[in-house]
């Protein structure tokens, strides 16, 4: 079969390497990557553009198709390709503004009972500096409502903060027209973790639990990132409380989107704090997570391709997914200056002496054979081990063994 891969990290690189596996793929990544290149056939073209990937992926003459970032989603790529019959894993574009806009997903969630943080959305500066000057329970979360790249989410501790990241979001236009409209909602206090659902529209299927680490510096201090690493299960999510989270969280979802004529097709990704009063919503993705999908595929022993069939034809009902008891651990090795500003095209050496873990790319891109830096986060090193420690200890041993000008992570990947 051939396979359209849509994206250039890490996610999309697990994703080409899952796929691989199977042995009887033959797999195109627009764009791709360094870690891509020769695992599938890269093909050039502009990410934010969805004509001209459908145009790319239709050339290609492939049959099915996986979109990994949400941009391509929210523009409804998902609902081109599956007009011309490729079978596609990805909801489409009215689905997708769970993502796409915060606001409607708060107003989603509202609608149809979803447990989530109070809330209270702005489109004057005005009016929301004004409110957060009488505000008394700080810290407050301010959000862009619009997409932005997994930094429109920022923890103001004062209302000093507060007011400047108003400033930076709805007057200067940090995140463009992404902050067009604001949101600022109560701070949940408890323990984060994420939980991925395949999703045919009429039901789910669980995925392996797993827990991200958002925060760019060691014990969760500093910017909101992308991911700076990830593992799998999460022993925060025992039996009853992953009952609760499908219960009241998932399932009110997926119904909610078919009472809202809008059915989701594709991967749901709650984003959720577990609070004293139980699991509550931070955000709903429209896709596989980014590092999540590393360590989550990583562990997935029924062919992904088949699951994708599954979604296409709603059929999830009548399959089960296979998993590797082994604990995964991903850690992420960024340019320094990430989420920042930061350097590119700085040689990678060292990966040729990785045995014990799987290296995948996001920021590179090779040349004349060898591999550069061309993002903020650069690889995910990914490790199973017997225990959640094991695979934290061989992430890490090697990771050692690689090295670019400036490379930085976190030492405390892992660690609860």
């Amino acid at each position: 079969m051939r396979i359209a891969v849509i994206g250039s990290g890490g996610r999309e690189h697990a994703i080409v390497e899952t796929l691989a596996r199977e042995k009887n793929h033959e797999i195109f990544a627009f764009p791709g990557n360094g870690g891509t290149d020769g695992v599938a056939e890269n093909v050039p073209v502009p990410e934010g553009s969805a004509e001209e990937i459908l145009a790319a992926v239709l050339e290609k003459q492939c049959e099915m198709a996986v979109i990994g970032p949400e941009k391509p989603l929210v523009d409804g790529l998902a609902d081109c390709l599956r007009e011309k019959g490729v079978v596609t894993l990805g909801p489409g574009a009215e689905a997708a503004r769970i993502e796409g806009s915060k606001v409607w997903a708060k107003r989603f969630m509202e609608r149809h009972g979803i447990p989530t943080a109070a809330h209270r959305v702005f489109d004057s500066f005005e009016q929301a500096r004004a409110y957060i000057r009488k505000e008394e329970k700080y810290p407050l979360v301010i959000k862009a409502d619009g997409l932005a790249a997994g930094k429109g989410v920022i923890i103001a501790a004062t209302p000093e903060e507060a007011e400047q990241t108003l400033l930076n979001i709805m007057v200067e236009k940090q995140f463009g027209a992404a902050g067009d409209l604001v949101e600022i909602e109560e701070f949940l206090r408890g323990r984060e973790t994420s939980y991925l659902v395949f999703c045919d529209g009429e039901t789910f299927l669980p995925m392996a639990t797993s827990k991200d680490y958002k925060k760019v510096y060691d014990g969760d201090r500093g910017l909101n990132t992308g991911g700076m690493g990830t593992f799998s299960p999460s022993p925060l999510v025992d039996v009853p409380l992953e009952k609760t989270i499908q219960e009241t969280i998932i399932r009110r979802a997926v119904e909610g989107f078919k009472k809202d004529g809008i059915p989701f097709t594709g991967v749901l990704y709650a984003g959720l704090m577990l609070t004293d009063r139980g699991p509550q919503v931070l955000e709903f993705n429209c896709r596989f997570g980014d590092p999540e999908t590393q360590v989550i595929l990583s562990r997935l022993k029924t062919p992904l391709s088949q699951v994708i069939r599954a979604v296409h034809e709603k059929r999830l009902h009548d399959l089960t997914l296979d998993w590797d008891d082994r604990a995964a651990v991903c850690v992420v090795a960024a340019s320094a200056g990430y989420p920042g500003t930061y350097q590119k095209g700085k040689p990678v050496t060292g990966l040729e002496n990785v045995k014990h873990a799987r290296v995948y790319h996001a920021g590179t891109r090779k040349l004349d054979g060898k591999v550069y830096t061309s993002g903020g986060r650069v690889l995910g090193v990914t490790a199973l081990g017997e225990s959640l420690e094991e695979a934290r200890e061989t992430a890490y041993r090697e990771l050692e063994k690689i090295t670019f000008e400036g490379i930085y992570y976190r030492k405390d990947i892992g660690s609860l």
